[in-house]
């Protein structure tokens, strides 16, 4: 089943977005995730709550693999420059419908 990361991210200092791209991108393909949006061009259309720098979705093809991902050596020192550097969110989602 598919799974979905939602983030929102708003850095607290840029330091660490040079050396996060490149290397996190591979280690995202590496786990069969793929970026569907990655972008500072959103608005609110409904309700309140704080407003993000960022927002972030990735397709995963599993929950494995998106824990795979989040579990990954290689993603430590990135995740903890992350979230050290920003005020992030992150939403794993299940893709389904649970309403219908």
């Amino acid at each position: 089943m598919t799974y979905y990361s939602v983030l929102s991210v708003t850095p607290t200092n840029r330091d660490w977005i040079p050396d996060y791209t490149a290397p996190v991108n591979a280690l995202v393909a590496k786990h069969g995730g793929k970026y569907l949006a990655r972008t500072a061009s959103h608005e609110r259309l409904e309700g309140e709550g704080e407003d993000a720098a960022l927002r972030i979705i990735l397709e995963w093809p599993s929950k494995e693999a998106a824990m795979a991902f989040l579990s990954d050596p290689g993603y430590a020192p990135h995740f903890k420059a992350r979230t050290e550097g920003s005020v992030s969110h992150h939403f794993l989602i299940e893709g389904k419908d649970d309403v219908a």
